[in-house]
């Protein structure tokens, strides 16, 4: 069966257009540096050109998200790199409010989030990763991970109550001082 060129480009700019920044980001968290992240996304794009739409389009973000995956990792292994990411790549573009103390403090706990984050277990990070910042439904992660759909969620689960337990543990004690008249 012949495939009409311009719909299947039409096909893959749609894809781009809708996944590139988010497999972007999780391509860096990978690999540990956003230009050679750029090329795996590259090359996942590529490889869709090479795919029939019919054939991936009812699983597209899956199907995206485990061939990034998959040559990230083979980024990762032929690098030997195991690095963690800088400070300077987990920044992202600050989300205006109306005051600019508010998305400074944003700002900080996402940071500490972040930061709590990388102490967690690989998998812990990677599903939630996926969930957070990928936004992919459990049932992709799991496609993704090959983990169970139930996995997925016990380490989406366990991941969010240990930043929880650990961003309340470094809260400080609310003062007993009272305010003098």
């Amino acid at each position: 069966m012949a495939t009409d060129p311009i719909a299947d480009s039409e096909f893959v700019a749609v894809a781009v257009g809708r996944y590139e920044a988010r497999l972007i980001r999780y391509a860096t968290r990978i690999v540990g540096d956003a230009e050679q992240a750029r090329d795996v996304v590259q090359d996942t794009f590529l490889r869709l050109c090479g795919a029939r739409p019919g054939d991936v389009d009812d699983h597209l973000a899956q199907w995206l998200f485990t061939v990034c995956r998959n040559r990230a990792y083979d980024v990762r292994r032929k690098e030997g790199r195991l690095s963690v990411l800088s400070e300077a790549d987990l920044r992202r573009k600050p989300v205006m409010g109306p005051r600019p103390f508010d998305a400074l403090e944003r700002k900080e706990k996402m940071q500490q989030v972040l930061e709590l984050m990388e102490t967690l277990p690989e998998n812990q990070r990677e599903v939630l990763s996926l969930k957070f910042q990928c936004e992919l439904s459990y049932k992709e992660i799991a496609a993704v991970t090959t983990l169970p759909v139930g996995t997925v969620g016990y380490l989406i689960h366990a991941g969010v109550q240990t930043i929880r337990e650990r961003i309340r543990a470094s809260a400080p004690a609310p003062s007993l001082t009272r305010r003098l008249p």
